[in-house]
């Protein structure tokens, strides 16, 4: 025999192994349930095109199919209503000491006050609108005006309003002072922190937090893009990299094909490595949210079990309901 087809035998001998250490149908079937993250509750949708971190994305929504304000405790209730089995949320600390939920790092776009969040009393967040700034038509009309009067709500307030909802805690800045002040909130709401709850942001906040709540949820995203990285590197040997060990990775619904083992061997093996998968929408143009459009459903395997984040759960989630 010679040399070529020798060569071309243990190609094609190498192939088939692979493709079965690979085969998600020789795989255990997932385990744990499917979990319907509602991104900032029910939520105004907004055109994303030309979108960075200084625009203000109030002024830039959709004509409204509802009257929901995203943050608000009546927005994440009707959520959990719509079928959601967490909330993800952003929370600042205040200048007395409080902490709240609201998107933005400033009061400027989405409500009646000005400057940053964080220099402002509880008392004075309370008397804003945080319904203020929407608009669809470029200001001539403002259809949530007068309809947040008051509803910035504290993280007590959440914890106590949503007792039995996963709730994924954003932090929105780069201060490791956050994470005392949410635990603090904890504290007061007489809430432990345990595996119901997860906590994402800049590392100095999160590895703050993993110091003062030891085995807390923490991620960040930097983490979630290595993990992916060195797996689509090794993966294809079975080997889970030291970055998908205890941690959380997010794959995007328009690059599953790429992902060895998807989903059932991906699945068993991020379980055995102790991390959590997050299904997102499409990556594109370097940017990524969650699924919007009940048509993407579709793309999610019927077996998953893990995290399906939805940007729009006004729509999504109805069409989940159906």
């Amino acid at each position: 025999m010679s040399k070529w087809k020798i060569a071309g035998i243990a190609f094609a001998a190498l192939a088939v192994a692979l493709s079965l250490l690979n085969a998600s149908w020789l795989a255990p079937k997932p385990r744990g349930k499917l979990v319907l993250v509602a991104h900032r509750g029910l939520a105004q949708q907004f055109s994303r095109e030309g979108v960075d971190n200084e625009t203000c994305t109030a002024t830039r929504i959709r004509s409204p199919e509802h009257l929901f304000i995203e943050n608000t405790v009546f927005s994440m209730q009707n959520a959990v209503r719509f079928g959601a089995d967490a909330i993800e949320l952003d929370v600042h600390p205040t200048s007395d000491g409080q902490m709240v939920v609201f998107h933005d790092w400033t009061l400027d776009c989405r409500t009646n006050g000005k400057g940053p969040v964080r220099a402002h009393t509880l008392a004075e967040l309370k008397a804003l609108d945080v319904g203020y700034g929407y608009t669809a038509d470029g200001g001539r009309t403002y259809p949530l005006r007068g309809r947040g009067i008051g509803a910035m709500p504290t993280v007590e307030e959440v914890l106590q309003k949503l007792p039995t909802i996963r709730l994924v805690f954003n932090f929105k800045s780069k201060d490791p002072r956050d994470a005392d002040a949410l635990v603090a909130a904890f504290g007061r709401a007489g809430v432990k922190i345990d595996d119901k709850y997860s906590f994402y942001g800049h590392p100095r906040v999160t590895r703050r937090l993993s110091q003062l709540v030891p085995g807390a949820w923490t991620w960040f995203k930097a983490d979630m893009k290595a993990c992916l990285a060195n797996y689509l590197k090794f993966g294809w040997t079975g080997f889970v990299p030291g970055s998908c060990r205890n941690g959380t990775v997010a794959i995007p619904l328009n690059y599953q094909w790429a992902i060895w083992g998807w989903p059932n061997r991906f699945l068993d093996r991020m379980a055995g490595a102790n991390t959590k998968v997050l299904i997102m929408g499409d990556y594109e143009g370097g940017k990524i949210s969650g699924i919007e459009r009940p048509e993407q459903l579709g793309k999610v395997p019927r077996d998953f079990r893990g995290y399906l984040w939805i940007e729009d759960f006004y729509t999504v989630g109805r069409a989940l309901q159906r």
